[in-house]
């Protein structure tokens, strides 16, 4: 099914002019709910009722009233707000161009696909883009759709000319104002140390396509499940925070927990890309088997007593589903402490 464009119009550009059609670069998974009564299938329905007298009201005799206080309104009729609208705008005027880095990620609200308007327009459109994408620049725009004026940057993408909504400048909100920000306190050497050694340590390429909505789909499975009248998972304890005092440990093990996943990635990845060849070695005699066994039961050995004392809550809560201890959900991180030793 084509894509359907939610505006059409031209891109201009001094004296270059290129009809183009909209479309939204982006679709939600969003799972829909319809509100019921509990204890019945029958729906809820919203009415539209006068807050003094409780009595229904018609849309025809609702007008728009802007709070001015002490229960004083502004009244204003649709009627007016449609003679102020400026109306579908079919121009998209390019007022500059910015290097595109200059652009502050906070003012980027939602991307949109620009398409050429027919063969004719091919080659002005793929100009215009690959210019952009050569310079690095975003050229600045206006324009009107669905009685609301956009801030815009249109942008080279891959194969494709982007357009990205923007906030408006009163819209962004300055940190340093509306936060109760704590006065910074500077790290020491060795944990600022610490800390880009994690960063270095976890840092891994960009593949969005290895990243999924797991909320959307536990709450897809309860769907299933309520329907079919199975079990309900619940989900696992969020961490507690790190406090000041531990920050350095915490650092410790963050990094020889991220190391050791790095250097099983690379394994993993040497093991994969290995020549069937070196499949079809003998197998190891029985001897050399029980030897590799004993290794790795010692490997899996239980950490000592101050290795658990270390532990953070969400550390001990995954050794606590590994010794199948029950009732760990509701547990503090004392309890698992303790339970955890117990068990080992």
């Amino acid at each position: 099914m084509a894509a359907r464009p939610v505006w059409s119009g031209v891109v201009s550009l001094g004296l270059v002019t290129l009809p183009v059609s909209l479309y939204s670069a982006t679709s939600e998974h969003t799972t829909h709910f319809h509100q019921l009564q509990r204890g019945t299938s029958d729906r809820i329905r919203v009415l539209r009722v006068n807050e003094r007298t409780g009595e229904p009201v018609e849309f025809d005799d609702i007008v728009k009233g802007y709070d001015l206080g002490d229960g004083e309104y502004a009244v204003v009729e649709p009627g007016e707000l449609d003679a102020i609208a400026p109306g579908k705008s079919e121009l998209l005027e390019v007022d500059g161009f910015v290097d595109l880095e200059e652009i502050a990620p906070i003012f980027f609200d939602r991307t949109y696909y620009l398409a050429p308007k027919g063969r004719p327009y091919a080659k002005v459109y793929e100009l215009l883009r690959a210019a952009l994408a050569e310079a690095g620049k975003a050229g600045i725009a206006r324009f009107v759709m669905r009685a609301k004026q956009y801030l815009v940057a249109i942008r080279a993408g891959e194969r494709v000319i982007a357009l990205e909504t923007l906030h408006w400048a009163d819209e962004v909100r300055d940190a340093a104002d509306e936060l109760d920000l704590p006065r910074p306190a500077a790290p020491s050497t060795g944990e600022k140390r610490a800390a880009r050694e994690l960063i270095d340590a976890m840092t891994i390429p960009w593949k969005p396509a290895d990243y999924r909505d797991t909320y959307e789909e536990k709450v897809r499975d309860l769907v299933s499940a309520k329907a079919e009248g199975g079990d309900v998972v619940v989900a696992e304890p969020a961490p507690e925070a790190t406090e000041a005092g531990d920050l350095m440990a915490a650092l410790r093990r963050s990094v020889e927990q991220a190391g050791g996943r790095s250097r099983a990635t690379g394994k993993a990845r040497r093991g994969g890309s290995r020549p069937k060849s070196a499949d079809r070695r003998p197998k190891a005699p029985a001897a050399s088997a029980g030897k590799a066994r004993r290794t790795d039961k010692r490997r899996k050995r239980s950490p000592s007593a101050e290795a658990l004392e270390e532990m953070s809550k969400q550390e001990l809560y995954a050794r606590a589903g590994r010794l199948n201890i029950s009732g760990r959900s509701r547990m503090t991180r004392d309890d698992l402490l303790n339970a955890v030793k117990k068990a080992d």
